[in-house]
This record gives C-alpha cells, sequence and structure tokens, in this order.
C-alpha cells in the first residue's frame, strides 16, 4: 500500500460508445468482467458499451452499471498488472460503489444489482421530462445557493455537486433548471450548461428513491472496506456496514461533496490520484482542488503503463503485496 496513492471512480456522465475498447484489446480481463455482469443483469452490457447506440448507453439504467463495471475493469487490470493498492478510494457519485467494491466492501454480483436497482429508483422517482439537472461554471458556492433560491419560485431547485472551486451542478424540476439557465449570466456564470441526464441526482427530489434504496441495501452482505473510502455525503470514511448503508442511502438525495473529499484525502498526505475508468474528468476536478498533486486517469494501455511508472517511482515493489 502506497501511503501517498488515492484512486478515485468516476460515475455518470465519463461514459461513451466504445470506452475502454483499446484496454480490452490488450485485456481480456475487461471484457470477461463485463461478462459477469451481463449473467446478472440478463443482457450483454459490453455489446453495448462496444456498440452503442448512444441513447441507450445514456439511459441512467444503463449508464450506472456500465460505469460500475468500467470502473471494476480497470482495477483488476492494475492490479493485475502488479498495480499498488492506494491508501484511500473515493468515488463521485456512482462511482462511490465502484470504490466500495474494489475495497472489499460489496462483492461484484451485489454490487452490479443494487447499482441496476438504484438507477431504477432513481429514475421511477421523477419520471422523464418532469426533472433537470445543469453544470454551473464561474460562481461561488453562495451565489449558486442564491441563484437556486431566487429561480426556485416555490419549486425544488437546489447545488447537488461541488465538483471544484466553480464548477458546480443543480438539479431539481425542469421548470425550475430552465429558470436558473437564463438568470445564470446575469447572476455571475461564466457558462450555463444543461446536462443531458433526464435524473435530478442529489437533490431532494430523490427522497423516494433513497426511502427504496435503504430497503434494498438492508439485505445486501457489506463488509468493512480493506481500503479506506471517503463518502461523498460527509467527506469522512466509514467502517462499519450499518454506517456505509447509511452514507449511501443519504447519498442518492443530498449534495456529492467532491471538493471536500479531495481536500481530506489530500490532508492525509495524498500526492498522486489516479483515475480508474474511462474518461479525464477527475483528473481536471482533482487537480482544480488540489494543485499540488497529481492526477492521471487510467483507460488504455498507455495511460495504465503511464501510471504504473508514477507508483514505481516510489520504491514499492507492489507484486509482492496481497490483492
Amino acid at each position: 500500500m502506497i501511503k501517498t496513492l488515492a484512486f478515485v471512480f468516476p460515475g455518470q456522465g465519463s461514459q461513451s460508445v466504445g470506452m475502454l475498447n483499446a484496454l480490452a484489446a490488450a485485456y481480456p480481463i475487461v471484457k470477461q468482467t463485463f461478462s459477469e455482469a451481463s449473467e446478472v443483469l440478463g443482457y450483454d452490457l459490453w455489446q453495448v458499451v462496444e456498440q452503442g447506440p448512444e441513447e441507450r448507453l445514456n439511459q441512467t439504467q444503463v449508464t450506472q452499471p456500465a460505469m460500475l463495471v468500467a470502473g471494476v475493469a480497470v482495477w483488476r487490470v492494475w492490479r493485475g498488472e502488479g498495480g499498488p493498492m492506494p491508501a484511500v478510494m473515493a468515488g463521485h457519485s456512482l462511482g462511490e460503489y465502484t470504490a466500495l467494491h474494489c475495497a472489499g466492501a460489496f462483492g461484484f454480483a451485489d454490487a452490479v444489482r443494487v447499482v441496476a436497482d438504484r438507477a431504477r429508483f432513481m429514475q421511477e422517482a421523477v419520471p422523464i421530462g418532469q426533472g433537470g439537472i445543469a453544470a454551473l461554471l464561474g460562481l461561488s458556492d453562495e451565489a449558486t445557493r442564491a441563484l437556486c433560491e431566487q429561480a426556485a419560485e416555490g419549486e425544488v431547485l437546489e447545488p447537488v455537486n461541488y465538483n471544484s472551486p466553480g464548477q458546480i451542478v443543480i438539479a431539481g424540476t425542469a421548470a425550475a433548471v430552465a429558470r436558473a439557465l437564463e438568470r445564470a449570466k446575469a447572476a455571475g456564470a461564466k457558462r450555463a450548461i444543461l446536462l443531458p441526464m433526464s435524473v435530478p441526482a442529489h437533490s431532494s427530489l430523490m427522497a423516494p428513491a433513497a426511502s427504496r434504496l435503504a430497503e434494498r441495501l438492508s439485505g445486501v452482505a457489506v463488509h468493512a472496506p480493506r481500503v479506506s473510502v471517503v463518502h461523498n455525503v460527509h467527506a469522512q470514511t466509514e467502517r462499519e456496514p450499518a454506517a456505509i448503508r447509511e452514507a449511501l442511502v443519504r447519498q442518492v438525495a443530498s449534495p456529492v461533496r467532491w471538493v471536500d473529499c479531495v481536500q481530506k484525502m489530500e490532508r492525509e498526505g495524498v500526492r498522486l490520484f489516479v483515475e480508474c475508468g474511462p474518461g479525464k474528468v477527475l483528473a481536471g476536478l482533482v487537480k482544480r482542488v488540489a494543485a499540488e498533486a497529481a492526477c492521471i486517469p487510467v483507460y488504455d494501455p498507455k495511460s495504465l503503463e503511464e501510471a504504473l511508472a508514477r507508483t514505481r517511482e516510489t520504491g514499492v515493489d507492489a507484486r509482492t503485496e496481497e490483492a
């Protein structure tokens, strides 16, 4: 284990048709991981990831399992190539489940089933077309909260992802989000972007999904993680299964405090972050929060070798560690 190393796992929004193709061509464990998940889900997840169509991959019920499995596949490649265990992990939104599985808190099949149900609960909580979600760039936390209060007009509109200084995601009813987008520039935002998601994730509109998830998680075996996992809801670690379940339930209808999570890991000595999964979204966010740290995304053979080389510079022989 390297005390200065953290692994972070992306969530919904980092998916793309063809993701991990290059890694899968070099490492059979990638397709094997998707095959295991497909047996649980009852459909060929890899086919959707590899061939699309994009509209299907972007459906919440497909996206969430796909991103979970993609992160696990990259993690398995990492460990198979002798990559060391990090001191701490975290995942952004859905990515928290990936982190918990890789840390040993969930079995793989259980993680796939729970995530698939979580996605369904979230979509059913707010029918398609009734909710919205958008990213605001260039506003402070306080200015974002003020804009939400002003544009809500009696409806739900809340900050839901504190991604980095000046990058905050808001969510709520579709009409309230539309009003916020219209008024964002006048409030000082540099950009305001409607996101292609049908679910107002992490807003209070997700309370029904949280209740259903609590019941669902009560029947799932949860273990103390072998590696500390920083939770989105309070930027703290938990070891007791009941506390882990509670953090996951609260997460659905509470803001993702990603800035606080990154700062927590940096305070504990992390200097190298590895983003484990498709895309580079978290690498960019981490750099904006922890300017002195490095963050390497791992999603293909070249990026994998770069990350392995950086960890070897520590002098740790990862192959002597326990998986």
